[in-house]
């Protein structure tokens, strides 16, 4: 009896080892393995990212069946400062690098790696009741004009291209413009809302945000002079609890099968 109880309890312990090392298998996000046990990824992503991030995290499930994810999309500095306090995290992926450098420098996130680039463009209402035609139209009196708040990257990457268009249309030109602000929202989901209600004439959102509103705006293109070039960063969260499946996740996303994603939705690839 002795004898068969020990061979009982040795398979046991054998049976128990082989489920241990499938339950946490791992891999690197390209396809080579699959990691099987339920883990959730929480996602502080730019706002400019809620329709693609969630594709991309489709993909990934395809060879990671255990991973879930939560997202949390906002404006990047609205992001920062909640890691910074210490919310729980796994990913960050903001639309500015100057973020990323800050969370990096204080120990809160890995290395940041730009992933993708975008662009600004003009969106104005399909039926555009404030007849803007042209950039020049935006500094005309009585123009209700949405841009994004100075604290987030979409309304300094606005201030940037007027800035640089006073070259080509005025010395007074942004200060003119920035007089027709009637709103300074705090993320670019936002100001494609206002247009597309009507609610007002004009706004400056991302590319990808314009081709995502579809036939709701009509788009006036910015000048390559006048562009600013929004660079997105993103790491794993140094608290994350569940760190090998973020930096997988981070891996996936500079991969060929996210960037291809990326590109269809309209970002840029990443600066090399």
């Amino acid at each position: 009896m002795r004898r068969v109880a020990l061979i009982l309890a040795a398979a046991t312990l054998a049976f128990a080892a082989v489920a241990v090392t499938t339950g946490c298998g791992s891999s690197s996000g390209t396809g080579s393995g699959a990691s099987t046990s339920p883990a959730k990824l929480t996602v502080f992503a730019a706002a400019s990212l809620t329709k693609v991030f969630p594709q991309i995290a489709a993909d990934f499930q395809k060879t990671h069946p255990g991973a879930q994810f939560a997202f949390d999309f906002a404006g990047t500095d609205t992001l920062t400062a909640q890691i910074e306090q210490g919310a729980p995290a796994d990913v960050f992926a903001g639309a500015s690098t100057k973020y990323g450098v800050e969370l990096s420098g204080k120990g809160l996130i890995d290395s940041p790696q730009p992933f993708a680039t975008n662009r600004l463009v003009v969106i104005v209402p399909a039926a555009n009741p404030a007849h803007i035609a042209s950039l020049g139209d935006l500094a005309k009196p009585g123009v209700k004009l949405v841009i994004g708040d100075p604290t987030v990257p979409i309304g300094t990457y606005t201030r940037t291209v007027l800035a640089n268009l006073d070259a080509t249309l005025g010395a007074g030109y942004s200060a003119k413009v920035l007089k027709n602000v009637v709103s300074n929202a705090l993320q670019v989901t936002s100001v494609v809302g206002s247009v597309e209600l009507g609610e007002a004439d004009a706004g400056f959102v991302y590319v990808t945000d314009a081709r995502s509103a579809g036939d709701k705006v009509r788009r006036i293109a910015l000048p390559a002079a006048a562009q600013a070039t929004a660079t997105y960063p993103i790491a794993a969260v140094k608290d994350s609890r569940n760190a090998a499946l973020a930096q997988q996740f981070v891996t996936f996303v500079l991969g060929a099968d996210a960037q291809a994603l990326l590109k269809q939705a309209g970002f840029g690839p990443p600066p090399k």
